[in-house]
């Protein structure tokens, strides 16, 4: 029989006596047995043969039979049983080559036809073992191709939050030995203060039921053994091993993503600079200069032609009205500067020139002492207010914005409110506000942050960029 096949019951029976061997089938055929006499093995397939009676009555003859079968290994998974007549003094020597069974034919039809039918049962109890046996043999090593070849790493922990397995990609994300790892507390895979929290979020966990990463999957920071500090993205799943509890956690390594996007955004940032100073020193130049031209010639000849000087007085005030747009838009594609200004400044400044460019009340309010020295973390929280402005009035309808920043020990918090028709999900899977909302989010995954959109208590829409200043030290290194 080959391996994966599924074991048939069927017998066979090696005659070597009529007499036995026409019982046997008698009593096979009763019992609904599918069976095959042979006399010799050498004729006889025994592939897919669960029993195999040896009906014999020399000695020698039976003893040879028998260790013909075990050498050839060709009875590996069958029940061998001999049947013959009493044999005094030789039954050790059969159980010593590995016979399973005997039948004594004392020509009793009940004794007989009841063995036959125990062996029969014990050779299907051998067949569906061996069936279970195969299967997990083979799901056991399909688990671990799977766990060993996987770019995911893998990572199984108790209650208590002790890993029991790490597989081959863990050890190579974070550049442990999987004898460091094993035994050893989950905790030692995350960076301070979350480190310090894990336990606490875990116990919260078995206490409530209330998942805060279980069933969910999320972004998270990991720490590599040399102590350096990269994004992951993990997915924790329970799993009941009969009476035990265990976690299993699936770790991605996406620092390779996370930088790909942000060089996508800083060629972004490039690009809207370079536009911002072409507007500023281009056509800001032009539009200033073509105001003082046309403001001239209004003077020059308002002695001459009132009505006319007149006119040209107000496509200057219009051309100088532009310029200023111009100048505005200019501001807002220019960089943060924290050196001259800083975020508060920034976005104080960005909330009065939008209430002027859009026609909208626009006010900035400010809480706690904002010192945020990173200017990358500043930009893009910069460019996430704008965007969530731009939203505001151009998919809500909004008339009135209020951009807060607050800031505290351990977070900083920015949030855009305001009082349009409010946000739908299905609007996210328009082409324009649907790479706005997910620049947004990109944008505040960048910093360690989380970005959360939903309505407000009047109907409107409420963007709330939290971030987590004591994992700053981690962004800096993703820049």
């Amino acid at each position: 029989m080959q391996s994966g096949d599924l074991p048939t019951l069927r017998a066979l029976i090696l005659n070597q006596d009529d007499e036995m061997a026409n019982r046997l089938t008698q009593i096979l055929s009763q019992i609904e047995c599918d069976f095959d006499v042979v006399t010799d093995l050498a004729e006889c397939n025994l592939d897919g043969v669960a029993v195999i009676f040896v009906a014999g009555s020399d000695r020698q003859a039976s003893l040879d039979s028998c260790g013909e079968l075990f050498s050839s290994n060709a009875s590996q998974r069958a029940v061998v049983a001999l049947v013959s007549k009493d044999l005094e003094g030789a039954y050790d020597d059969f159980l010593k080559i590995g016979v399973d069974d005997i039948v004594i034919d004392d020509e009793r039809k009940d004794y007989c036809a009841a063995r036959v039918q125990l062996i029969i049962d014990r050779a299907a109890a051998r067949s569906m073992r061996w069936v279970a046996e195969d299967a997990l043999s083979r799901s056991t090593a399909l688990a671990s191709a799977v766990l060993e070849t996987t770019v995911d790493g893998i990572v199984t922990i108790d209650v208590r939050g002790k890993i029991e397995s790490v597989n081959p990609a863990v050890q190579k994300i974070f550049g442990y030995d999987a004898e460091e790892l094993v035994g050893h507390n989950v905790r030692i895979l995350m960076p301070d203060p979350v480190r310090s929290e894990h336990s606490g979020y875990l116990q919260n966990y078995l206490d409530t039921g209330h998942r805060k990463i279980i069933g969910i999957g999320r972004e998270v920071v990991g720490c590599r053994k040399d102590g350096s500090l990269f994004p992951l993205d993990l997915a924790v799943s329970e799993v009941q091993v009969g009476s035990r509890k265990l976690f299993t956690g699936i770790l991605r390594d996406i620092s390779n993503r996370r930088g790909l996007e942000q060089e996508i955004l800083r060629i972004s940032e490039t690009e809207r600079a370079r536009i911002g100073q072409d507007l500023h020193d281009g056509l800001g130049q032009m539009l200033t200069g073509i105001g003082l031209i046309t403001q001239n010639l209004a003077k020059s000849i308002r002695e001459k032609d009132k009505e006319l000087s007149d006119q040209i007085a107000e496509v200057s005030d219009l051309v100088k009205e532009a310029d200023q747009q111009a100048r505005t838009l200019a501001r807002n594609l220019t960089p943060v500067d924290l050196e001259s200004a800083g975020l508060d400044s920034a976005l104080s400044r960005l909330s009065y020139n939008a209430g002027k460019l859009f026609g909208i009340a626009c006010r900035y309010e400010s809480s706690g002492v904002v010192d945020l020295d990173n200017n990358s973390v500043a930009t893009h929280l910069f460019r996430i207010t704008q965007e969530a402005i731009s939203n505001a009035v151009a998919h809500g309808k909004a008339d009135a914005v209020r951009v807060e920043l607050s800031m505290g020990k351990k977070t900083l918090r920015l949030r855009i409110i305001d009082n349009g028709s409010g946000f739908k999900a299905k609007e996210n899977t328009s082409p324009t506000r649907g790479m706005g909302v997910h620049i947004m989010n990109y944008r505040a995954k960048m910093i360690g942050g989380s970005l959360e959109i939903g309505p407000t208590y009047t109907g409107g829409t409420a963007v709330t960029c939290t971030v987590r200043l004591d994992m700053l030290p981690m962004n800096m290194e993703v820049n």
